[in-house]
């Protein structure tokens, strides 16, 4: 049986075009005109994408499913126009053996509808100096490695965490944290955080551990990648290594693009997550990066609570925000429909970017021979984001109520639907 995608507006390589695709067993066979198949798909003018890629979520199973799980997480990724995602390992247990990940790969490949990478840990349960078997790791199907949540403390332990990442041809992808500077806050240093009188987090608990960290990078040869830069003076120094040579690649937020601490509206546990809202001027740097290079790519920090978890203002709240079912339809809204990014931009930020920093040859673009990964955006349709709507178990995010463009009609893995919209 073949399946026909028909009328859409296709992005191909760096041009949207209009055309047909013709998929079969799975795969992309024919891209072109008039093309014909068992089954019809009518597009009708509407955006056909290469599946979007998320290179971090968290989908807190095992341990921790009142929040999430591998069915719930992947199906609100299929529900962002998300195809491939890179799941972390702060789990219970983090999968520090070749079993634990052996189980683990298994159950987002029979749960997950979407494809799910996995990631190991750095660092024995994210926590301390004893390194795990990356080898071993990475034979059960270890994709890259992280702590997010946490930042690896030790220098040495960084430095021996690389060249053992290096040996083994993997990512490591640090939460650049140094406790002794965070101390245990909870909003950005700033105005907000004296207007609530809360504990402040200076920029300097992600700056120095990224100068600590691109140092060693360069020292070691890894493939480094930060996560969820926050600061202007990170942007500066990822700039500055990337001109040095040194293999080193970022992501930022949408919430770190779309929101700065100057708009918290109140204390607000929404509003929470790590590392916190920055400054405008923050802001504006990471939109700066983007557009000229310096950050690679758009990662959603996808991380559901409930809302016992979110209650109690900042003080009490725990960190994160979700995010898979709202960027895109977020970020075209808010930066392409008004001239500050171009849909190609947006659209390789979410598919070729990251594909190309995390090796995944089989994603994030439209190919002959490719699996038939695709997402549909209806560009032209307005919509009001509803909780009501969320496929998540978690709400836990400030942009529900939002009135944007670019929402997913149709969500595709190897060929089969996994997302359709009411009515389409």
């Amino acid at each position: 049986m073949s399946t026909v995608i028909k009328n859409g507006q296709l992005f191909i390589g760096d041009q949207i075009e209009s055309g047909d695709l013709l998929i079969e067993k799975g795969k992309i066979v024919a891209i072109g005109q008039s093309l014909t198949g068992d089954n019809e798909i009518d597009a009708g003018g509407k955006l056909v994408s290469p599946g979007l890629v998320d290179v971090h979520v968290h989908y807190r199973d095992p341990g921790q499913t009142n929040k999430e799980n591998v069915q719930t997480g992947s199906k609100a990724a299929a529900h962002g126009g998300f195809t491939t995602v890179g799941a972390m390992p702060n789990v219970t247990p983090v999968p520090n053996t070749p079993e634990l990940m052996s189980e683990m790969v298994k159950n987002n490949q029979e749960h997950g509808v979407v494809h799910i990478m996995q990631y190991g840990p750095i660092t024995t349960d994210e926590i301390g100096d004893k390194i795990p078997d990356y080898h071993g790791l990475k034979e059960a199907g270890c994709f890259a490695l992280s702590n997010d949540g946490k930042g690896v403390q030790s220098a040495q332990t960084m430095y021996l965490a690389m060249q053992q990442a290096k040996k083994n041809n993997l990512v490591i992808a640090e939460h650049a944290q140094d406790d002794s500077l965070f101390n245990l806050g909870v909003i950005n240093e700033g105005k907000k955080a004296e207007e609530f009188g809360m504990r402040p987090v200076t920029e300097l608990a992600e700056t120095t551990q990224i100068a600590r960290d691109l140092l060693l990078a360069q020292k070691t040869g890894v493939r480094y990648h930060i996560c969820h830069v926050s600061t202007e003076k990170s942007v500066a120094l990822v700039r500055l290594a990337k001109k040095a040579g040194i293999n080193v690649t970022c992501e930022v937020a949408p919430h770190h693009l779309l929101i700065a601490d100057y708009d918290i509206p109140a204390n607000d546990g929404n509003y929470k997550m790590n590392p916190p809202l920055r400054s405008k001027a923050d802001q504006q740097a990471l939109i700066e990066g983007l557009l000229d290079g310096t950050i690679d790519m758009i990662a959603t920090d996808h991380a559901p609570h409930t809302q016992e978890d979110k209650a109690g203002g900042f003080a009490k709240a725990a960190f994160g925000i979700t995010g898979s079912e709202t960027v895109f339809s977020e970020l075209y809204t808010y930066f392409v429909k008004i001239g500050v990014f171009s849909l190609t931009q947006l659209l390789k930020w979410l598919t070729a970017k990251p594909a190309e920093a995390f090796g995944l040859s089989q994603a994030g673009r439209i190919a002959l021979g490719q699996p038939a990964d695709i997402a549909i955006f209806d560009l032209n349709s307005c919509h009001k984001i509803a909780e009501a709507d969320y496929l998540s178990k978690g709400a836990n995010t400030p942009f529900t109520g939002d009135e944007v463009y670019g929402q997913t009609s149709m969500t595709i893995v190897d060929g089969k639907v996994v997302y359709q919209k009411e009515g389409n």
